[in-house]
């Protein structure tokens, strides 16, 4: 008996020695005929190449694209198939779910529908199980030279109860966002949500390298979703060759059996799920041949905290740091750091369908992340003229995470929480000062002008213009106290940023004995062609005037602010700084007698000490507590 497959999708039965009379095969022919005759849109996009001709190019914008969605409704019960062929949001579905004792749903990409009143029963489940391929051991089948894919849910004795029918669609066109980053021959790494078309990207790329680039490209296809089920694979992949795998945890060893037996000059890998495939990534790729693949994770955040799939980016280790690295860093001693290069150059986040977020070197990305910055991040995007446009998100190799604040008074130097300014509960200053998001509405992308969170904005990776619109200076510290050194810049308006990021400084301020005992700082400094500026100690005096020196101003010590010297502006302090400059500037300088000045406490004598170096004359502090005071001598 041989089988045959009619219209309504039921199997028919023909004896073996059944023959076609010459009527029949008269009338086959016409209809052949006339079938060829009529224009097919689903077929005219094909991707086809007369002899003689050169392959073409493909293009980026979006062809209209191959569904096979008929078959896939055959296999449905009659009266489902009925509502779905007639249905005008066809073009739109996604899958249909059958669960038994449930009514039958059919997803689309903007809504849920049902398809029946009555609900699915056992005789709905194997109708479609009959009329698909075999169920393997991810329970996944296909209906062959199609992509659709058939997922099973079954009880615990193993019997189906629940099916998905995903409607498996070849789109061209779709990776024009990412068309140059296909060609220059690096790994690519896919990651996204699922149903956000990484599978259709992947098969898509799969057939510009087989066709337009014109290179040895084999498909690693585990579920039979790239090339769809059965032996012959999908003419959506074009010239490229698929390697079907028995059982899923068998992936990785088809992956090196691949690259030994096949010679490939691209692997293609879809779901990188488990320890053993991403080790076999990684053998692929330090034998040279490029690799597409897809991971489970939405963001490569995801990749850094997953153990089992991290060595896809290079793997994480604790690292010690000693004390030196560590106050260069200004980080804790155990830090967490990138064991080897990633087995991806690129990665691509696609966080909606015609939104992706491209990082074109993992290596500075993943370091960044695990220093606490946030990385440079490329955005591509379809706008409605099919054109791509490209937009650069925090440009430079990364810029440090602000970090809130410990020092001052807050609750951790108190000893107890305060509210915000505002009082009343958190439901009271939110609701009553509309700051809170309706529901349904997306997040606003645009940076917040609240002054409580104004603190934590960091402006050090964009363009910064001094007091006068001149160019600001990015100070890289090494051993200084930052908070005085911005005290400094900000009481004397001076152009300069205080940044982490040696790459992005334009100079380097270090304290004198820390610089001498780090060698590889120099090193460093000298390697991205910085300049490096020594201070003596750590004190106001010696940072405003190394400050000067960058900044090529004129160092005059009578041009003095006494706000630099006091540390928290009150009157008590004022009075006594303004008392040793007097008795400077009257005395000290143009008679060349030494002063004493009026007791004061430790921390206002401090601020006086540092006012006597701003001259460059020399004070020491004389007496007994309570009577304990200044004393300035001329230089």
């Amino acid at each position: 008996m041989v089988s045959y497959s009619d219209s309504d999708g039921v199997n028919s039965q023909l004896p073996k020695d059944f023959s076609p009379s010459t009527s029949d095969i008269a009338l086959n022919k016409s209809l052949a005929n006339d079938i060829s005759t009529t224009p097919n849109p689903a077929v005219d996009f094909l991707p086809t190449e007369p002899e003689g001709t050169a392959p073409q190019p493909s293009v980026p914008a979006q062809a209209p694209p191959i569904d096979d969605l008929d078959q896939l409704l055959s296999i449905l019960p009659p009266a489902i198939r009925l509502r779905l062929t007639q249905h005008p949001q066809r073009q739109s579905l996604i899958e249909v779910v059958l669960d038994l004792g449930r009514l039958p749903e059919a997803r689309f990409y903007n809504s849920v529908e049902y398809l029946a009143e009555d609900p699915v029963t056992h005789v709905d489940l194997d109708h479609c199980i009959k009329r698909v391929g075999t169920f393997g051991g991810d329970n996944r089948a296909g209906i062959e030279k199609t992509l659709h894919r058939i997922s099973a849910i079954r009880n615990r004795s193993g019997e189906v109860i629940g099916l998905t029918c995903r409607v498996g669609r070849a789109i061209f066109g779709t990776i024009g966002m990412i068309r140059d980053l296909v060609e220059t021959g690096r790994s690519i790494l896919m990651l996204g949500r699922p149903g956000v078309g990484k599978t259709t990207a992947l098969r898509e790329i799969a057939r510009v390298l087989a066709d337009d680039l014109q290179k040895r490209v084999v498909i690693i296809d585990t579920s039979n979703e790239i090339a769809g089920d059965g032996d012959i694979p999908h003419p959506a992949i074009g010239r490229a060759r698929r390697m079907q795998v028995a059982r899923p945890e068998e992936q990785h060893r088809v992956m090196i059996e691949a690259v030994e037996n096949h010679m490939p000059e691209v692997i293609v890998i879809d779901e990188i799920g488990t320890e053993l495939e991403a080790l076999a990534a990684r053998t692929i790729a330090e034998r040279g041949v490029q690799l597409v693949g897809t991971a489970h994770g939405n963001r490569l955040e995801n990749l850094i905290k997953n153990p089992t799939l991290s060595d896809l980016i290079g793997g994480i280790q604790s690292v010690t740091l000693g004390d030196e690295e560590a106050r260069r860093r200004g980080s804790q001693k155990s830090v967490l750091e990138r064991k080897a290069p990633p087995t991806f150059d690129i990665a691509v986040e696609m966080l909606e369908r015609q939104r992706w977020a491209i990082h074109d070197d993992v290596t500075v990305t993943i370091d960044n992340l695990l220093r606490g910055r946030q990385p440079g991040l490329q955005i591509r995007t379809v706008d409605e003229n099919q054109k791509v446009v490209i937009t650069h998100e925090l440009p430079g190799s990364g810029r440090e995470v602000a970090k809130p604040s410990r020092s001052g008074m807050g609750w951790r130097a108190a000893g107890q929480m305060v509210p915000p300014n505002g009082g009343g509960t958190i439901a009271q200053r939110t609701l009553g000062g509309h700051n809170v998001r309706p529901l349904g509405q997306p997040y606003s992308v645009e940076p917040t002008t609240d002054p409580m969170f104004a603190h934590l904005l960091d402006t050090t990776s964009h363009d910064i213009v001094g007091p006068n619109g001149e160019d600001a200076m990015r100070l890289y510290p090494y051993g200084l106290s930052r908070h005085q050194l911005e005290r400094v810049i900000q009481t004397l308006h001076m152009p300069v940023v205080v940044t982490k990021d040696l790459d992005n400084a334009d100079a380097v301020l270090a304290l004198r004995s820390h610089a001498k005992a780090q060698a590889k700082l120099k090193q460093m400094a000298q390697g991205r062609q910085i300049p490096v500026h020594l201070v003596k100690s750590n004190s106001i005096p010696q940072i405003t005037r190394a400050l000067q020196r960058l900044l090529d101003m004129d160092d005059n010590p009578a041009a003095v602010d006494l706000e630099l010297f006091s540390h928290s502006g009150g009157d008590d302090e004022l009075e006594a700084l303004e008392e040793a400059r007097l008795a400077v500037e009257q005395i000290v300088i143009p008679k060349g007698q030494p002063v004493e000045l009026l007791p004061r406490s430790a921390r206002i004598r401090k601020m006086q000490h540092e006012l006597a170096e701003h001259y460059r004359l020399k004070s020491l502090s004389c007496g007994e507590e309570p009577n304990r005071r200044l004393r300035i001598y001329p230089a």
